[in-house]
């Protein structure tokens, strides 16, 4: 041991030097190693225990998956097309009905509930629920209500339609508007012309219900209101149908706040 510790300064170099790897095998990237290697026992330990569980979550995904792909094959696909073939027939009455600018009530009516064999609105809207046919039936239905003034069935119908195109959709909830508008239920009827002109902003929906809004506002005495409607036309729809003589209305709602 004396002799060694009278060795050279160098010498001493060299055996730190010697002793390096020792230090490399408890690095960090060891450990991670180390860990890895422990964890991925742990994980095979788990699968090899609870395998037959595994393999059962599995085989349902797949079942589910498979059974999906082949509902969507043979039983959603021919249900949508055969929805669209009866919808065909009462719309050919609907839109006949509504060619003129007042509608036929019994062109309406046959529409609604079918003829010659043939399923109407009401009738789709029901066997094909789940389809976009059935779907659209209610819309459909709800607008032949309207024009027949019965405002409560259209409310039902319309509400059961569900949409989220640019024009449809808002025109629907515009609709309900009118239906409530017409039962003298002005504060329903303000609050879906707002939802409509909120829903999809457009050129053509958005300044039409924003009118319907503010006019019944003014009906409604919330003249305040009423001004921030007209105004949102001026400034970002003037060119509309809405935005003519919109000033004259701005005026209106300033002075009846007075």
């Amino acid at each position: 041991m004396a002799t060694y510790k009278k060795k050279p300064s160098k010498e001493k170099k060299v055996v730190v030097e010697q002793e390096q790897p020792e230090i490399e095998e408890h690095s960090t990237t060891a450990e991670v190693f180390d860990t890895l290697d422990e964890t991925a026992n742990k994980s095979e330990e788990f699968i090899m225990k609870n395998q037959k569980a595994i393999y059962g979550t599995i085989g349902v995904v797949v079942v589910c998956v498979l059974g999906y792909l082949g509902y969507q094959k043979f039983v959603s696909s021919p249900n949508e097309t055969e929805a669209a073939n009866e919808l065909a027939f009462p719309k050919q009455y609907f839109t006949e009905a509504t060619a003129n600018e007042v509608a036929n009530d019994s062109l309406l009516n046959l529409g609604l509930t079918g003829a010659d064999g043939k399923l109407g609105f009401l009738d789709v809207a029901t066997e094909y629920s789940g389809t976009k046919a059935g779907n659209l039936a209610n819309f459909y239905a709800g607008a032949s209500y309207l024009k027949m003034k019965d405002y409560q069935k259209a409310i039902q119908y319309l509400d059961a339609f569900k949409a989220d195109d640019e024009i449809v959709a808002p025109s629907a909830i515009g609709a309900i508007g009118d239906s409530f508008a017409n039962l003298e239920q002005l504060s329903e009827a303000l609050s879906y012309y707002e939802k409509a002109a909120k829903l999809k902003v457009n050129e053509f929906s958005t300044p039409l219900f924003l009118y319907k809004a503010a006019l019944t506002a003014m009906d409604l005495k919330e003249y305040a209101k009423a001004e921030k409607y007209f105004t949102e036309i001026k400034n970002k729809y003037p060119s509309s149908n809405e935005g003519k003589d919109i000033e004259l209305y701005i005026n209106k709602a300033k002075f009846a706040q007075k």
